[in-house]
């Protein structure tokens, strides 16, 4: 690449750059610094008072919580969902794309408000449930309702980042492995899994960062009164009792803290495959 081309390519990235040092950088330097401010100076005083309320460690362990087991639910259904794409007429592939992609963007007060229709306290699909006898004393706006809520907005967005991947599994894969004998579990155990493990891994862990981040879902459905770390954040910063930012940045700190763990250990994976094969 001669300077002139260079020159060219820096003088287009620079927007890039420019909104990425606004965006990302900048804002995520500033939480860094009001992390470790206090009202008596710089120190860790805001982790420490993390580690020993009850309270936000009850927080940290409902996002957790609710962000692992609805990121598992939907990897695993959307991992059935792609497969059965790659099987089924183009036409109908086309229509069951479409929809996953809109379905995946269907969050936050619309998506609470809609719940609240079906399956509240007084939901038309809750009372016609209870009639049947098919459910007890459900409760949508428990930890396992939010399990059940965030798991809708996370099925879709796992087809769309795993359908592309199932592009790398050859058919002739498959009828080599019959002609050998082997069976369609142990095709995706030695084969099959393997080869869509990188996959698997990368899109468990952007499911699991759009769980940890998403608030306005849980606080359209909750008002704010389940405990989790969005909430807690946004109640430091704007809430009408007790107004901390520093101690908010803390947390959000943890939670970056909490991505930054996945995302290694992610990656660790990731070379452990590539080095198996």
């Amino acid at each position: 690449m001669n300077r002139r081309t260079r020159g060219w390519a820096l003088l287009c990235g620079a927007p890039f750059a420019l909104c990425l040092l606004v965006f990302q950088i900048a804002p995520l330097a500033w939480v860094m610094v009001h992390s470790v401010q206090t009202d008596d100076g710089w120190g860790l005083d805001n982790f420490v008072r993390i580690a020993t309320s009850k309270f936000h460690r009850q927080a940290i362990g409902h996002s957790l919580e609710i962000a692992f087991w609805s990121s598992l639910i939907g990897i695993l259904i959307a991992l059935l969902g792609s497969y059965s794409l790659t099987r089924v007429d183009s036409r109908l592939r086309d229509v069951v794309s479409a929809f996953a992609n809109m379905t995946s963007n269907f969050s936050g007060v619309p998506l609470a408000f809609a719940f609240i229709i079906l399956l509240g306290f007084n939901g038309a699909l809750t009372l016609l449930l209870k009639q049947a006898g098919l459910i007890g004393d459900f409760n949508l706006y428990s930890k396992s309702g939010l399990i059940l809520v965030y798991s809708y907005f996370q099925i879709p967005l796992g087809v769309l980042l795993l359908y592309p991947a199932f592009d790398a599994l050859r058919e002739d894969w498959r009828e080599s492995a019959a002609l050998l004998g082997a069976s369609p579990w142990h095709y995706w155990r030695h084969i099959g899994l393997p080869v869509l493990a990188p996959a698997l891994m990368g899109t468990f862990v952007i499911l699991l960062a759009n769980a940890l981040g998403a608030y306005a879902t849980v606080y359209a459905l909750t008002t704010g009164n389940f405990n989790m770390v969005p909430i807690r954040i946004a109640a430091l910063v704007a809430g009408d009792i007790t107004l901390d930012p520093n101690l908010a940045s803390a947390l959000a700190m943890i939670l970056v803290g909490l991505m930054t763990l996945v995302a290694a250990v992610h990656h660790g994976l990731l070379k452990r495959s590539y080095h198996a094969r």
